[in-house]
C-alpha cells in the first residue's frame, strides 16, 4: 500500500448517507481509507467536512478509487489543474477520459475554477476557446458555486458534450485532477422535496404527495420558472385526459415530451371516442374499432399536422390539442413500433434526443408519465438539481429511473389518471 492521497469532502454527509458511501466505494475499489478529521455540523444548516487518507496498492488502483469518489462529491486536497488531452479523431476521446455526472460540476483550469455548462450524465468535458488566443487553460475565472451553470468564463466554453458531437482535436478532461462535484444533498426541513425521495412505496398516501407537487408547481411558475411534462399513452388509456388538459390550460406545462402513441390515442380518443379501438366510456372494444388509430393517423395526416388539423376546426378536444391552443411546445420522439407515424413524429433519433434535452434545458421540475422508455430518458439529460416526479403504477419504473442516476427522483407509486385528477384539483 505505496499510493496514497488525501481527499476532502463537504455538504449534509451524514443524512444525505454520503459518508457511509465514501467508506464503501473505497473498499469496494480495493483500497483502504483512514480517517484524518471529520466535523458534523452543529446545527441544521452547517455542513459537515470529511478528511480521508486513500491508500491503494497501486496507482491504477488509487487513481480508479479517486474517479468513483469524485462522483460522491470528494475533491483532492493537493489541487491540481484539469488533465486536458486532445481527441484524436471525430467521435473519439482518449481512454481515461472523465465521463460526466447530473451533478454540478467544477473543473480548474489554470488556477480558476470554471463551472461545466449543459450538466447531464454519461457525457464528456470539453473546453474550448481562451481570454487571449492562446489554448485553453490560459486564462480562467470560475463562476459562483449555488449558481445556475454557466458556459463561458473570460473566453473559455466548458460544456458536457455527448460522444457524437465531439470533434477531432477537442480538448477533453481526462482523469480524476481538477474536477470537483457539488451533489444534492437532502433538504434539511424534513418536508421538503428531497424527504419525500426517501422510499418508493405503493403504501404512501398519493393525496399527501400529490399537496406537495403541487405546491412546488404553483411555487415555481411563480418565480417564473418552466415545468415539463414527460407522459406515455397510459394518459389516456387510465381517463387522466381532461384532467391533463385542465393543467395545460392553467398554464402549468410549458413542454410536453412524449413518443407517437400519446398523440395518436388522444386523437383517435377525441375523433372516434375510443383509444385502441376501445370506448373508454365503457370499456367495451368496438366493432372495427382496431382501424380507428389508424382512421387518426390519416386523417392528421390529410392537414399536414396536429396544428393543421386544430386550425381546420377537426381536432377540437384533447391534450393535443390544448397544446397547441396554449402554444405549449411539443416533442414527439418515434420508435421502430410506431405506426404512421404523425407527421410531426422526430423520427430520426438524435435530432428527438436533441429536441428533448432543449426543452428540459432551464427547466426546474420534470414529472413524468406513466413511459419507462421516455422517462429515463429525460432523466438521463435532467440535472441532478432539477426536481424530477415519476408516477407509474409499476415501482420498479420509479425504481430504475432512480438507479440510472436520477437520484433526485421523487416517485408517486398509483394509477396516472388518479394521479393527474388529484393534481388538477390541488391546482
Amino acid at each position: 500500500m505505496n499510493y496514497s492521497e488525501i481527499v476532502e469532502a463537504e455538504g449534509h454527509l451524514v443524512d444525505s448517507q454520503i459518508l457511509s458511501k465514501v467508506m464503501d466505494r473505497v473498499i469496494e475499489c480495493g483500497a483502504v481509507y483512514e480517517v484524518l478529521n471529520f466535523s458534523l455540523g452543529r446545527t441544521n444548516e452547517q455542513f459537515s467536512h470529511l478528511q480521508l487518507r486513500v491508500i491503494a496498492p497501486s496507482e491504477e488502483v488509487l487513481n480508479k478509487t479517486l474517479e468513483e469518489l469524485i462522483e460522491l462529491g470528494c475533491y483532492q486536497k493537493q489541487v491540481h489543474d484539469v488533465t486536458l488531452k486532445p481527441a484524436p479523431m471525430d467521435r473519439v476521446v482518449p481512454d481515461d477520459f472523465y465521463s460526466t455526472t447530473n451533478h454540478r460540476t467544477f473543473v480548474r483550469v489554470a488556477g480558476s475554477w470554471l463551472e461545466v455548462g449543459k450538466q447531464r450524465m454519461d457525457a464528456v468535458i470539453v473546453i474550448s476557446g481562451s481570454a487571449d488566443g492562446t489554448e485553453p487553460g490560459a486564462v480562467a475565472t470560475g463562476s459562483a458555486q449555488g449558481t445556475e451553470p454557466e458556459a463561458t468564463g473570460s473566453g473559455l466554453k466548458v460544456e458536457c458534450r455527448k460522444l457524437r458531437d465531439v470533434k477531432q482535436g477537442d480538448q477533453i478532461v481526462c482523469g480524476a485532477h481538477g474536477i470537483r462535484i457539488q451533489p444534492e444533498f437532502k433538504e434539511r426541513d424534513r418536508h421538503g422535496f428531497a424527504f419525500m425521495a426517501n422510499d418508493i412505496s405503493s403504501e404512501r398516501r398519493t393525496e399527501t404527495a400529490v399537496r406537495k407537487i403541487a405546491e412546488m408547481m404553483r411555487q415555481i411558475k411563480a418565480d417564473g420558472g418552466r415545468i415539463v411534462f414527460v407522459a406515455g399513452p397510459v394518459v389516456i388509456h387510465t381517463g387522466g385526459t381532461q384532467a391533463f388538459c385542465e393543467i395545460i390550460r392553467r398554464g402549468f406545462a410549458d413542454a410536453l415530451l412524449a413518443g407517437n402513441a400519446i398523440a395518436v390515442h388522444d386523437i383517435e380518443h377525441q375523433l372516434f371516442g375510443t383509444s385502441l379501438g376501445v370506448d373508454l366510456e365503457h370499456g367495451n372494444p368496438i366493432e372495427e374499432g382496431h382501424k380507428n388509430h389508424m382512421r387518426a393517423i390519416n386523417t392528421v395526416n390529410r392537414y399536414g399536422s396536429i396544428r393543421g388539423a386544430v386550425e381546420a376546426g377537426i381536432l377540437k378536444n384533447g391534450v393535443m390539442y390544448e397544446c397547441v391552443k396554449n402554444n405549449v411546445p411539443f416533442v414527439l420522439a418515434g420508435s421502430i413500433r410506431d405506426d404512421g407515424p404523425l407527421p410531426d413524429t422526430e423520427m430520426d433519433l438524435i435530432q428527438a434526443q436533441e429536441e428533448y434535452a432543449r426543452q428540459i434545458e432551464g427547466s426546474r421540475m420534470v414529472i413524468c408519465l406513466s413511459s419507462m422508455l421516455h422517462s429515463i430518458g429525460a432523466g438521463n439529460m435532467t440535472p441532478s438539481w432539477v426536481r424530477m416526479v415519476c408516477v407509474d403504477i409499476n415501482p420498479a419504473v420509479v425504481t430504475k429511473l432512480s438507479d440510472r442516476g436520477s437520484a433526485q427522483t421523487v416517485g408517486v407509486v398509483t394509477d396516472v389518471g388518479t394521479f393527474l385528477n388529484l393534481l388538477a384539483q390541488q391546482l
